[in-house]
C-alpha cells in the first residue's frame, strides 16, 4: 500500500497516530475541523489544546482543507468523537472512494447504538474497506514513541494485515483480528467501567474495591459483546482487558479522571464545562443504558454509573447498591 496516511481529527489520539504513522515512514496529513486552529498548529508545530509539548515534524501536513488533506490518501484514520463521526466523515465521502477507512474512536452513537464502523458504512457504503484500531494506547505515551501494542480489526483479514504493516514500527506493534464488533465494543464499554473506577478512586475505596470493579466490569463487557455478535475471547485480549486496565489505572485516562472528580463531589456539568477534551464513557454509558434492558443484558456497573452521572444518585449509595446485590456464582450468566 503506497500513498498518504490521512488522520481525520486533530485531538490527542489523532496527533499521536499521525506521529506514529510518520515514524513508520509514511507521508501523513492531519485534518482539523477548525481552520484557524489548523493554521496555528501548522505554524507553531504544537497542538497546544490537545497534546501540548510534543513537536510535530514539518513533514506532516496540518490542514482544514478536505481536498488537500485527502489528496493521494491510501489509508484514512477516523479519530473524531463518536457523536461527530457521521457529520464529519460525510465530508470525505467523495474524496476517499475505495480507500480503507479505519476508526480509531472508542464509543457508540447515542440513540442508534451504532459502532463507529457501522456509521462509516452509512457514510461510505457497505463495499468500502472499513476497520478499527484499538487497544491500550494513551496518546501521551504513543506520541513520544513509547512501546505500544494495539489491534487492527477488519472483516477482511488481509486488509487488517496491510494496515498493521503500514502503521507498525519499532515502537508500535499491531496484531490483527476479524472480530470487528468485539474490538469496537471493547473500546467503547471499557470507558464506562473506567468512569466507575475513577469514582472509586475519588471516594478513596482502595485497591480491593477497584480490582473487583475492574474484574466484574470485564465480565459485563464480554456479556454485552457476546449478546451483540462478538466473540467472548476478544474481550480478554488487547482491545478488551488490555484497554480496560490502562484506562482504569492510568493518570492519563480522561474517563478515570472524570470519575475521580465525580467521586470527590464535583458535578458532571461543571466537569464537562471545564475541558475541551471528550470523555467518551459519559455518552457511551447513556447509550448503553438505554439499550441494555431492551437486549436483556444484565449490566449492574453500567446501571450504577448511569445513576450517578444522570439520575442524581450519590456515588457512595451506588457502591452500596452494587455490594448488596443478591449472592450468585461468579460465572453464572
Amino acid at each position: 500500500m503506497s500513498g498518504r496516511v490521512l488522520v481525520i481529527g486533530d485531538g490527542g489520539w489523532g496527533t499521536a497516530l499521525a506521529l506514529a504513522a510518520h515514524r513508520a515512514g509514511n507521508e501523513v496529513a492531519v485534518w482539523s475541523v477548525d481552520a484557524a486552529y489548523a493554521a496555528e498548529v501548522a505554524k507553531t508545530r504544537d497542538n497546544r489544546k490537545f497534546l501540548s509539548g510534543v513537536p510535530i515534524p514539518p513533514e506532516i501536513l496540518w490542514t482544514a482543507d478536505v481536498d488537500a488533506a485527502a489528496r493521494g490518501a491510501a489509508l484514512a484514520l477516523s479519530v473524531v468523537p463518536t457523536q461527530f463521526v457521521r457529520a464529519t466523515l460525510g465530508r470525505f465521502a467523495g474524496s476517499l472512494r475505495e480507500v480503507p477507512v479505519f476508526s480509531a474512536t472508542k464509543g457508540l452513537e447515542q440513540g442508534t447504538l451504532l459502532r463507529p464502523t457501522q456509521i462509516l458504512a452509512e457514510c461510505f457504503g457497505e463495499a468500502a474497506p472499513l476497520g478499527a484500531i484499538s487497544g491500550p494506547s494513551h496518546a501521551e505515551e504513543t506520541a513520544h514513541g513509547a512501546a505500544t501494542t494495539i489491534v487492527a480489526a477488519c472483516a477482511d483479514e488481509e486488509v487488517a494485515g496491510v494496515v498493521a504493516e503500514r502503521l507498525g514500527s519499532a515502537s508500535l506493534r499491531l496484531y490483527t483480528s476479524t472480530d470487528l464488533a468485539g474490538v469496537e465494543y471493547g473500546g467503547a464499554l471499557k470507558n464506562i467501567i473506567a468512569v466507575g473506577a475513577g469514582i472509586a478512586d475519588g471516594l478513596g475505596l482502595g485497591d480491593n474495591a477497584k480490582a473487583a470493579l475492574v474484574s466484574r466490569g470485564l465480565i459485563e463487557m464480554a456479556r454485552f459483546g457476546a449478546a451483540h455478535g462478538s466473540q467472548r475471547e476478544t474481550f480478554f485480549g488487547l482491545s478488551g482487558a488490555g484497554d480496560l486496565m490502562v484506562t482504569c489505572y492510568s493518570r492519563h485516562s480522561r474517563n478515570r479522571g472524570l470519575g475521580e472528580r465525580i467521586g470527590r463531589g464535583e458535578t458532571l456539568e461543571a466537569i464537562l464545562a471545564s475541558t475541551e477534551k471528550v470523555a467518551e464513557g459519559v455518552w457511551t454509558c447513556k447509550a448503553i443504558h438505554r439499550h441494555a434492558a431492551r437486549a436483556g443484558v444484565e449490566m449492574p456497573i453500567t446501571e450504577a454509573v448511569h445513576a450517578v452521572l444522570f439520575e442524581g444518585l450519590p456515588a457512595q449509595a451506588a457502591v452500596q447498591s452494587l455490594m448488596r446485590r443478591p449472592r450468585r456464582s461468579e460465572f453464572v450468566e
